[in-house]
């Protein structure tokens, strides 16, 4: 123990994390769909877009792209388990940038490039790069666990509200699809780069001075293989709760500013447009306080009161206009970040952090499940102008949510099974 921390003094653990905020960022582009999808396709709100496809075709852009992400993550977690975490960003580096490039060639007979080179490939290199940086700096910070999950999460938000304003002038400059293009160079070159600064502590590495205090919620520390936590039932309420709790988020992230433009909104064009930064920079800000609050609180008080505060914010939606509307907008964002700085924490509490990248890649299963339903959901009944539907079926998902999170209880000891 005393050379593991001898070893890592000569290391500042600080540096992995500052590399992977700036991975993060770029990353956080998954949460701006909304923006690209309005320059895209054709509607009554956006009647100077490009193609003349169905709402369906942005939607399941959208869509593969979270629900890649989650198989990229259990991917790259795993293959990070048996090697370091640098190859496996670096490999994400290359294929996010080369999807993001490729979508540039997408045209309106050929929706299925989009899908394939936004959604499959630049989810997938996403997803590895996504749970691996989180991985490596819970390492890091046994003793920080919750805040440095949101912190590094929070970047990923944060990238959402930065590449918003981005995304929007290199489109009036240089068109939609040489945007995607654009952008796929820079994350090239950020992730490729950054990871030649994230490596892994030694093994039993404690902060200098850090006794580990009583742990809360009854959790005991010890360490699953992602075999044995298959094994717990704990692995798929937490899976499955996550489903619910995101449900919110999932539906409103895509649909941000197409729901400002109806007009009946109440919103100026500029309003919507500040939508999407809204619930962005709220996203992010979400996952570093809750992030912190649960490292405080306890991690299973913190959810179930983020999923009253989403259930109740996302049926507010349905009876809210203009400016209302959107502060509703903004606490949906709000509880959406605080599940995804949560849960990642609430996973290294239950099964530790010595295979967190992988667990935490499989948990994220249920979340890329629960994105791709939910905004199928939404594109479906905004067809119709039936949102307060589809945002009832998420105030019920985070009631389950609810449910579930109220009778977990942490795993057993591994010796008692």
């Amino acid at each position: 123990m005393e050379k593991a921390a001898a070893t890592s003094a000569k290391y500042n653990r600080w540096i992995p994390v500052i590399a992977s905020i700036a991975i993060q960022l770029c990353l956080g582009t998954a949460y701006i769909w909304s923006v690209f999808q309005s320059y895209l396709i054709i509607s009554k709100s956006t009647p100077n877009a490009m193609f003349k496809w169905p709402a369906t075709h942005g939607t399941l852009a959208y869509s593969l792209l979270l629900g890649v992400l989650t198989v990229g993550s259990t991917i790259g977690g795993r293959i990070q388990d048996r090697l370091k975490p640098r190859p496996v960003i670096m490999a994400s580096g290359v294929v996010l940038g080369v999807g993001f490039y490729l979508a540039r060639f997408t045209t309106e007979a050929t929706p299925w490039m989009l899908w394939l080179a936004y959604g499959v490939l630049g989810g997938f290199g996403m997803g590895m790069a996504y749970t691996t940086t989180i991985a490596c700096c819970q390492k890091w910070f046994p003793d920080k666990r919750g805040l440095i999950t949101g912190i590094i999460v929070s970047a990923l938000g944060f990238g959402g509200l930065v590449f918003t304003p981005v995304a929007e002038a290199l489109i009036k400059s240089y068109g939609v699809l040489n945007t995607f293009a654009i952008l796929g160079v820079l994350f090239f070159v950020v992730t490729v780069t950054g990871s030649f600064f994230i490596k892994n502590p030694p093994e039993g590495f404690k902060p200098q001075g850090w006794i580990p205090p009583a742990p809360k919620d009854g959790i005991i520390a010890q360490s699953f293989t992602p075999l044995e936590a298959l094994m717990t039932p704990q692995f798929y309420m937490v899976t499955f709760a996550f489903m619910c709790a995101t449900a919110a988020g999932s539906m409103m992230i895509p649909m941000a500013k197409i729901l400002g433009l109806q007009p009946d909104s109440g919103l100026t064009k500029e309003a919507a447009v500040a939508g999407v930064m809204i619930i962005t920079g709220f996203n992010s800000f979400g996952r570093l306080f809750w992030g912190w609050a649960s490292d405080k609180l306890g991690r299973k008080k913190t959810l179930l009161t983020l999923l009253v505060i989403a259930a109740i914010s996302i049926i507010g939606v349905s009876f809210a206009k203009a400016y209302v509307m959107l502060a509703l907008i903004a606490v949906i964002g709000f509880s959406y970040g605080g599940f995804l700085g949560v849960f990642p924490a609430m996973t290294a509490d239950f099964w530790g952090t010595k295979n967190v990248a992988t667990i935490y890649g499989m948990i994220l299963l249920g979340f890329g499940a629960g994105a791709v339903a939910s905004s199928y959901t939404v594109a479906y009944f905004s067809a119709t102008k039936s949102f307060s539907i589809a945002f009832a079926i998420a105030g019920g998902a985070s009631v389950i949510g609810f449910v579930i999170i109220s009778l977990l209880k942490p795993p057993k000891l591994k010796a008692e099974k």
